[in-house]
């Protein structure tokens, strides 16, 4: 048996189009999950070249199953990388330009999305970034519904204790003045 992607044209181009149509959108999802470029186009590269090896075998729209490698990947990465101290050249700047300390600014989702836990992370990525429903998030991540509705309310809960988020009341009564 011939190798379904040798088999003709096709089977290439239909590859190459999904790829020209949907690598901006999974490499969003792949940045959201990671929070980091460089690592976000790692992870994107990684699942299109598995998703190019099972192309042949994909039945239907293959944009789910891609997303389903996508985030099988990073779930397999994280459990493997260290997640400890990276090496700087330059130390952060703890100061924005006005005098005020960074951490005063409040308002930081990014931050305090690092802060949950990577399951907790990767369902509020696919429930309220992706907006995928909680049965579609349960298959991608290989749990169920109430696995789903679970992780994310935790997250949600510890999203609004989060101090990057914390608004800061002289801050909002300025802005209702204004």
């Amino acid at each position: 048996m011939t190798d379904p992607r040798a088999d003709g044209p096709t089977s290439r181009v239909d590859f190459d189009e999904f790829v020209a149509a949907r690598s901006s959108g999974l490499l969003r999802t792949a940045y959201l999950l990671t929070h980091d470029h460089a690592l976000a186009e790692d992870l994107l590269q990684t699942a299109l070249t598995k998703a190019w090896f099972a192309w042949g075998r994909i039945d239907g729209h293959p944009e789910p199953y891609v997303r389903r490698i996508l985030v099988n990947t990073y779930a397999t990465w994280w459990r493997r990388r260290w997640t400890g101290e990276v090496a700087t050249e330059e130390l952060p700047e703890t100061h924005t330009g006005d005098g005020t300390a960074a951490s005063d600014t409040g308002q930081d989702l990014w931050t305090a999305m690092e802060r949950l836990p990577r399951r907790q992370r990767a369902v509020v990525v696919l429930r309220y970034f992706e907006d995928l429903t909680e049965a579609e998030t349960a298959r991608l991540l290989g749990c169920s519904v109430g696995t789903v509705k679970s992780q994310a309310s935790k997250a949600l809960a510890k999203l609004r204790i989060d101090p990057a988020l914390a608004v800061d009341e002289m801050a909002a009564e300025k802005e209702d003045l204004r």
